[in-house]
């Protein structure tokens, strides 16, 4: 029988891959203590630091076989939960950079969403308010702004002379800034 406490950590490891579990239990007992303070001081987290500690181990436990050690074991189990602590920081790292993209766009998502929203409001009224410009101001005003035809082009379009396109483009432009200034206040300002 085998007094564990007493074999020196090369000899365990050596007993652990041979999947030994009083080793493995040993070396738990020897390390798990004072793996923990140094996982403490470096996270400052009572539950981290002993997560760490326990993945540490059970990894230890499920690599027993191929565990080949080059440097001593309190070395390499120092090293590892640097390691791990060093993942999970930059892992935080991540997450919390995530968390704040996905912040930034959900609230400018709502703010362009609610600018769309209002921009075919706005549309939709403009819209409205041409079609109901008198027919001839309407088809030349529609020429002018949608068809992009200057006022000679229109005018040999619809047989008109040019002062008249520009008469009828000038009033639907005002008629038009009548009645959608106070649309254009409500829909932007409220």
């Amino acid at each position: 029988m085998i007094d564990y406490n007493k074999v020196a950590d090369n000899d365990l490891v050596m007993l652990l891959n041979n999947s030994d579990k009083d080793a493995y239990a040993e070396i738990y007992q020897r390390f798990k203590g004072i793996l923990f303070i140094h996982a403490y001081r470096l996270l400052r987290e009572k539950e981290e630091a002993k997560d760490v500690v326990q993945e540490i181990f059970a990894r230890l436990w499920t690599k027993r076989e191929q565990l080949n050690l080059t440097v001593s074991l309190s070395s390499y189990l120092y090293a590892a939960v640097r390691n791990k602590i060093f993942d999970l920081i930059a892992r935080k790292k991540v997450e919390t950079e995530y968390i704040s993209s996905l912040q930034t766009f959900i609230s400018q998502g709502d703010m362009i969403t609610d600018q769309l929203v209002r921009e075919k409001e706005l549309r939709a009224i403009i819209e409205g308010e041409i079609a109901a410009l008198p027919p001839k101001m309407r088809e030349v005003f529609e020429l002018s702004r949608k068809g992009n035809l200057t006022h000679r082009q229109i005018a040999e379009k619809l047989g008109l002379s040019e002062k008249t396109v520009k008469k009828q483009v000038n009033n639907a432009l005002k008629m038009l800034r009548l009645k959608l200034g106070v649309f254009t206040y409500l829909i932007y300002f409220l």
